[in-house]
């Protein structure tokens, strides 16, 4: 069962190949507080409301019509936050990123690589080892599908890093309720990065897109897609990702923990967007993105495809006034 919605209002469910309209439903976000609120679960809760009319929603993915599957109505109430190295060949690619040719020993990268193998499963009643976490913002940075992922005027890069998200909503008691997963790319600056791996923060603070729609239900234990670059309408790149837990060096659960640990993140009515991470990247082959460019991920057991071409801001430089 797959969720989406329209940027002028409107939930649409399919299942199959087959799309409706969900009766007198304006969000997502509003069916999930309805579940929460009624002590149901999203399937029970739009059976509740009912279907309406068929929709093509191919067609309205290719007229730029779907949002975010899911939005806070008040962008500063929504955080979008990650999980880095979970995935299993996911350390290659970051420890190439930290390694000099003065570098003795592992990297701080594969140090936590390694962590994660060791104790990110951990047993009934344990709890696992932490991951890395990163943060990329508030509702402000989260992009729907067809809609351009824009690097800042002062990026020295930007590019793909193919994702699955979980998509959670906090009650009115402070507990975490997920409304499902989706595809998610998890735009970044990989050659600030590069620099040093202390501007890892500054290289997240980017916008993300996610969707077009969200998995309702439990995440496949053994996801594959593919990572595309389209310049041109060619591809000048691509390459297969995996996801899932088959394929991570932690459990969903150990990190949903790690994140949902911290009483700031379970404020009540709040919004989350937490990625899990990658082990596919372009930029660890060498290959460059370039506005204009459009990214690609695709994983069918995850709903349509993600689209986004990429841009690049106008020069802004802030002034900060006295008062």
């Amino acid at each position: 069962m797959y969720l989406s919605q329209l940027k002028r209002g409107g939930v649409i469910w399919r299942e199959a190949e087959i799309a409706y309209r969900v009766n007198d439903a304006e969000s997502s976000y509003a069916l999930a507080q309805e579940a929460i609120t009624a002590g149901l679960d999203m399937r029970s809760v739009i059976k509740r409301h009912g279907l309406g009319e068929m929709v093509d929603l191919r067609a309205l993915a290719a007229d730029g019509r779907l949002d975010c599957p899911v939005r806070h109505p008040d962008p500063a109430h929504m955080f979008l936050t990650g999980t880095g190295l979970t995935h299993l060949g996911s350390a290659s690619a970051r420890d190439a990123m930290h390694t000099s040719e003065n570098s003795e020993g592992l990297t701080d990268s594969m140090k936590m690589f390694r962590m994660g193998v060791e104790g990110g499963k951990p047993g009934p009643g344990e709890t696992g080892v932490q991951p890395e976490w990163f943060y990329k913002g508030t509702g402000a940075v989260a992009v729907a599908p067809g809609d351009a992922l824009v690097s800042p005027d002062f990026a020295l890069d930007g590019s793909e890093e193919p994702e699955i998200a979980g998509l959670y909503l906090i009650g009115p008691d402070g507990t975490p309720f997920r409304l499902g997963f989706a595809l998610a790319n998890e735009f970044s600056d990989h050659v600030t990065e590069r620099i040093n791996y202390l501007y890892l923060a500054h290289s997240k603070l980017r916008p993300a897109a996610f969707g077009p729609e969200i998995l309702v239900g439990e995440l496949p234990q053994d996801i594959r897609g593919r990572s595309r670059i389209l310049r041109n309408n060619e591809v000048i790149w691509e390459k297969p990702f995996l996801s899932g837990e088959e394929n991570m060096s932690h459990t969903i659960s150990n990190l949903e923990y790690h994140h949902f640990k911290y009483g700031l993140f379970r404020e009540p009515g709040d919004l989350h967007v937490h990625m899990f991470g990658t082990a596919t990247l372009s930029f660890a082959d060498d290959v460059r993105v370039e506005q204009g460019d459009t990214l690609e991920i695709e994983a069918p057991q995850m709903g349509l495809p993600l689209r986004n071409p990429v841009s690049r801001a106008e020069l802004h430089i802030p002034e900060v006034q006295p008062l």
